[in-house]
């Protein structure tokens, strides 16, 4: 089968970065490229309690790209493994279903949670974060019947979605409803992404939002807030002008290009004190912010501008950052990781943020197929790339493999 594989190992890593400052393209072009189109073995499936899936759509996320360009922190290496075929927002149709699989027919249209967590590593007893219902934040990403990878597509024994066949464990897997599209449940994954933040940092109505990135994941955290019906005022930080258009229809309040903190005193109200050196701080601000960059800059200015008491949310994340935390003591702030989904307690029925999502978008209190602005076949992944790197220009929102 056809599929794109993700090359990544030391000799290419030290040339790269040595190529870096003369072009990007070193990274998806010529010898030393760190993406290439191949002809694997279609998967096998590992166990009877396993599906396999032919794959109809596969968004490319931000964090594919940041792979590609080894953008990521090295803390994350000993949970990933190359080389493999990424993608990890897809949905397909079942063309093989394991006999030990229940509620699942060849020919459903579903899309898969990608955690490999201890249910689909075999490893028993389940890890404490499984046994919560943390499934995407296992313990054991490294361990069991697989190579280390947290999720489908950056493990080397299981690949992702940027190939014509997936397998997938019964336990990640969630059949598409007749009223949802192809489209839409290609989606599925970046909007989980986006609701569970916003329901471990839910805002109230007379909350302050500030949401720093108006991309795909913003964007989906706007579209949350709105689903669930919170009133609040959002304050979107976006450069891009498509982007900052796209995140208004959502439901943001106003976007804004830069100047954080003089937005805030005019946003919340709040107050700025100027120390001997370096940046004001702001004593008031915005009592919610959602970080989709996770840069030392934002994470800094995040902090310097969260009110009392408030929830600074890290959902983007970049390498290694340095941070003032004097605002986190001095205003009693709390940071919360950002990363997944789980099962939730929703109305005391438990449900899994997958399940959530589908149901927001059968329901259609969440639109999403509107962001997928461009479709392309594997074999023009250059091309995907050049689109990725231009997005603004280019009029893309969210980019897709269509097979």
């Amino acid at each position: 089968m056809k599929a794109l594989y993700l090359k990544l190992d030391p000799l290419r890593f030290v040339i790269l970065n040595a190529l870096r400052p003369l072009s990007r393209k070193f990274f998806y072009r010529g010898p030393f490229s760190t993406v290439e189109l191949v002809d694997i073995p279609e998967p096998a499936l590992p166990s009877p309690e396993w599906v396999k899936i032919k794959t109809r759509l596969c968004g490319v996320c931000g964090s594919d790209i940041n792979l590609m360009f080894m953008k990521d922190s090295p803390t994350a290496m000993p949970f990933t493994s190359f080389p493999c075929v990424p993608g990890h927002e897809f949905c397909g149709n079942v063309v093989e279903v394991g006999r030990d699989v229940d509620g699942v027919k060849e020919g459903d249209l579903v899309t898969a949670a990608p955690a490999l967590n201890c249910v689909t590593r075999s490893i028993k007893p389940s890890c404490r974060s499984c046994a919560l219902g943390l499934t995407a934040n296992c313990e054991n990403f490294a361990e069991g019947a697989f190579a280390p990878g947290m999720f489908v597509g950056i493990c080397k024994d299981v690949n992702g979605g940027f190939a014509e066949y997936v397998v997938v464990h019964k336990s990640q897997i969630y059949t598409v409803g007749s009223g949802v599209s192809p489209e839409s449940a290609a989606l599925t994954e970046p909007l989980a992404v986006g609701l569970q933040a916003v329901l471990d940092n839910r805002p109230g109505d007379t909350d302050k939002v500030l949401l720093i990135g108006g991309g795909v994941i913003g964007a989906m955290v706007v579209k949350c807030i709105r689903a669930l019906d919170c009133g609040c005022d959002i304050t979107v930080v976006e450069p891009a002008a498509f982007a900052s258009d796209y995140v208004m229809k959502c439901g943001a309040s106003r976007t804004i290009q830069g100047r954080i903190l003089d937005a805030t005193l005019e946003i919340t109200g709040g107050r700025a004190y100027k120390p001997m050196l370096g940046e004001r701080v702001v004593m008031g601000g915005f009592d919610k912010i959602f970080d989709t960059v996770g840069s030392a800059e934002t994470l800094n200015m995040a902090l310097r501008v969260t009110a009392t008491g408030g929830v600074l949310s890290v959902i983007g994340i970049g390498k290694e950052v340095k941070l003032d935390l004097t605002p986190l003591w001095l205003k009693l702030q709390t940071v919360k990781g950002c990363y997944g989904y789980r099962y939730n307690n929703i109305a005391g029925i438990k449900k899994h943020t997958f399940e959530i999502s589908l149901e927001m978008i059968s329901t259609g209190k969440v639109k999403v197929d509107d962001m997928l602005t461009h479709k392309l076949p594997l074999e023009k992944y250059r091309e995907m790339i050049d689109i990725h790197l231009n997005k603004n220009a280019n009029r893309a929102m969210k980019i897709a493999f269509a097979f």
